[in-house]
């Protein structure tokens, strides 16, 4: 889900990993030279789901990377599919308070743009949390750390390898 702190996360995990880090947005921001906001009002959200499609198949085919997906890129199949069969999932899962606390701040998120914050967020949290909760594990994240967050994945990674 946006605002979760999937990029704060995925770095310190990527520097603990002494991996690469990659965040699928910034990709997408780079390709096309617009930030995601200025995608949307331009050219439209289907085109920014096309892009985040095919960068992010791309980007799930490398080995040894961190990767932040945004936070609708696992609702598509496709996305979902390459990232079971080639990844470990995490969703980074936050009470929907905080998280509404966290995203009234931001002014680079188009699918909250002049909307009621707090209602839009628990529709759209409510929408994506049948689907965020196929990935392989569930980390709580409220109130916690990005340091705490980060040893809780490694955890689990160290856990699978063996």
């Amino acid at each position: 889900m946006m605002g979760v702190g999937k990029t704060t996360v995925g770095k310190r995990l990527a520097e603990r990993l002494s991996c690469e880090f990659v965040d699928v947005d910034k990709l997408i921001e780079k390709r096309e030279g617009y930030s995601i906001n200025q995608i949307f009002k331009d050219k439209s959200e289907n085109y920014f789901r096309k892009v985040e499609n095919d960068l992010s198949l791309r980007v799930l085919k490398k080995k040894n990377l961190v990767i932040s997906l945004g936070g609708g890129a696992f609702l598509n199949s496709m996305i979902r599919k390459s990232v079971k069969n080639s990844a470990m999932s995490f969703w980074l899962d936050i009470n929907i308070l905080e998280l509404s606390r966290r995203l009234a701040k931001s002014k680079k998120r188009p699918l909250l743009f002049k909307k009621d914050i707090k209602s839009t967020v628990n529709k759209i949290y409510l929408e994506r949390k049948k689907i965020y909760s196929q990935s392989d594990f569930r980390i709580k994240c409220d109130f916690l750390k990005t340091d705490i967050i980060v040893e809780k994945i490694l955890k689990i990674y160290e856990k699978s390898k063996n």
